[in-house]
């Protein structure tokens, strides 16, 4: 493989600004990586020929002294990211063909800054799933393996495809969405770090939506400095959206080599789940002793309301999916199946367009909004929410940041826990609390698990501090000294 893929972003950046290679030439790199790990699946459309005419123009910015503060560095967008030109399918059938004449907001901010397109990746379907297997593109791989089992794992959901070409070597670092830990629990899974803001501190306009009070876009890299890097440029204020915070941007980069020091890091005494394993639960202590050592004061917290969050989550976004995906009929974009009159149509084009997974859902979201159970379900489940988000709130009077394990297993076969909607839907026990509150989250690489898969742990910040959230990360990568490869490129099994 070229070394090229083996860069950072912030490498590859500094290496373009002192003219080690072209941005043609790490671009060709990558786009031969993603043709050599084809199997995986990582990608929905591939974009060679755009990716080559974005590199040209960066290289040419460069040589006339004007080059853009990410030029020539390529990258990868979740295919629920509307892009300009090209095919945006949210992994559905039902958006057949639809190629949108606008840009999202959050990829249109990074294109101007000189990104390279490379592709756009596959997910679960409309963002719904934990192992991203249902995909009407078919499952994404995971490019590890177990030691001394080669079964093909899944990548974590929704964004596996994202974080499967970042581990992979793929793309420098890919873009996601998080609505329950859709870029936390794949970055984990994977070996990678994926930061889930604030809500409300990237735009989601452009973005195909799942749940509007809670998906948030964020980036996905090999590094928490690359994290920081793709943030800034990534965040801001947006009047197209108006759930979008009018706050400044800081320089995330700038601050995270300022360690922990004097911050008190909270441990959730509720996070310790039923049937964790021994493995995870050292990981975790041993994430608190580094942080310790590091200067930060251990606090344990009580977030009381946290065992409601997953059923409170799970009533919630399915509530909002039925809402969103109300659109999506036959008449005006993507797929339609004739029928006799209108109704046999709608029903024909939803019957046939949505898989499985996204009907369940639908389902579940339209029962709860029904008359005589929205007060039972709906509007109880927003009152929990709502205790969940004061749970965080008292905690942070007392700490700056909060420290928990991001997944509460590592990443498993292909084909385990399809039949169970409920043991899939547990793979979001540690994540989803920090979306029903909108609070900034990150998954850092931190060890392995005895089979030699990567465990990540996870940092939920205040809101609006990504800046302290950056810090404590990066204290946690440099001391876990996390530098394991996945199977497919060499990593011992």
């Amino acid at each position: 493989m070229s070394e090229l893929t083996r860069l950072t972003l912030a490498e590859a950046r500094d290496g373009l600004g002192r003219g080690d290679f072209s941005a043609r030439e790490i671009t060709e790199a990558h786009l031969s990586a993603i043709e050599q790990a084809r199997s995986l699946n990582m990608f929905i459309t591939e974009t060679p020929e755009r990716a080559l005419a974005d590199a040209g123009a960066a290289d040419e910015r460069r040589a006339r002294g004007e080059p853009l503060t990410l030029d020539g560095l390529p990258i990868a967008v979740k295919d629920l990211f509307c892009t300009d030109g090209i095919l945006s399918t949210a992994a559905s059938h039902i958006l057949d063909g639809f190629v949108p004449p606008y840009e999202s907001t959050v990829s249109a901010k990074l294109r101007d800054a000189g990104t390279v397109l490379l592709g756009k990746t596959n997910l679960d379907e409309f963002a719904m799933g934990s192992a991203n297997v249902t995909s009407y593109y078919g499952e994404v791989e995971n490019p590890w393996r177990a030691r001394g089992d080669n079964r093909r794992r899944v990548p974590g959901g929704s964004s596996g495809g994202s974080a499967a070409a970042v581990a992979g070597r793929c793309a420098l670092a890919a873009i996601g969405t998080d609505t329950g830990g859709s870029i936390r629990q794949p970055a984990a899974f994977c070996g990678i770090v994926g930061l889930k803001p604030t809500y409300g501190r990237c735009s989601r306009w452009g973005i195909i939506a799942f749940a509007s009070s809670l998906d948030q876009a964020g980036p996905m890299t090999r590094t928490v400095r690359d994290a920081a890097i793709m943030l800034r440029h990534m965040a801001g204020h947006d009047p197209k959206d108006s759930t979008s915070a009018p706050r400044e941007v800081p320089d995330f980069e700038a601050v995270i080599e300022s360690g922990v020091r004097g911050m008190r890091i909270g441990i959730p005494k509720e996070y310790r789940v039923d049937g964790m394993s021994s493995e995870l639960e050292a990981l975790w202590q041993q994430g608190v002793n580094w942080l310790r050592a590091a200067g930060a004061e251990i606090v344990e917290v009580s977030l009381p309301h946290t065992r409601y969050a997953l059923p409170t989550y799970y009533i919630i976004a399915p509530a909002e999916a039925s809402s969103n995906l109300a659109r999506y009929d036959g008449v005006r974009y993507g797929l339609r199946v004739e029928g006799n009159s209108v109704q046999e149509m709608y029903e024909n084009t939803r019957g046939e367009g949505f898989g499985a997974e996204v009907r369940r859902r639908v389902l579940i979201g339209t029962y709860v909004l029904s008359a005589g159970y929205y007060d039972a379900y709906y509007l109880k489940a927003q009152k929990v929410r709502a205790r969940i988000a004061q749970d965080f709130a008292r905690a942070y009077e007392k700490v700056d940041a909060i420290l928990t394990p991001t997944a509460p297993t590592a990443a498993f076969p292909i084909g385990e826990k399809m039949d169970d909607p409920i043991a899939m839907y547990l793979n979001d026990v540690f994540t989803v609390p920090a979306s029903l509150a909108g609070l900034p989250a990150i998954s850092v690489p931190a060890g392995l698990s005895g089979e030699g898969l990567p465990l990540g742990l996870q940092l939920i910040g205040r809101a609006f501090d990504e800046e302290g959230v950056l810090r404590a990360a990066r204290v946690l990568e440099e001391a876990a000294e996390f530098t394991a490869l996945p199977t497919m490129l060499g990593g011992s099994v």
